[in-house]
């Protein structure tokens, strides 16, 4: 039997020649598996470039980088257009008082 993919699995990785550790739920390590074979790189390989590109937390960011990528092919959309950030939402309709 696999197990849940909410359930949090803990991987050790090499960033920048240091050893550290990331927490990631197991859908997201099998994303990551599959994105770092698509792109010709190890798992590994991957996390090193997101990691180059964040600004926050390791796990936050593979977390982004995937559904940013899985996003960008979803059918109807380009690779151009705009993420989703909070330039792109619509303002607040009011505080809710009266």
């Amino acid at each position: 039997m696999s197990e849940p993919a909410a359930k949090i699995r803990k991987h050790s990785v090499k960033l920048s020649g240091h050893s550290t550790s990331l927490s990631l739920e197991g859908i997201y390590w099998d994303a990551l598996k599959e994105v770092a074979g698509e792109m010709r790189l190890s798992m590994n390989g991957l996390i090193e470039r997101i990691d180059k590109d964040r600004s926050g937390n390791l796990s936050s960011a593979v977390r982004v980088f995937l559904f940013t990528h899985y996003r960008n092919r979803t059918p109807g959309r380009t690779l151009d257009d705009q993420t989703l950030d909070e330039t792109s939402l619509p303002p607040p309709q009011g505080d809710g008082e009266s």
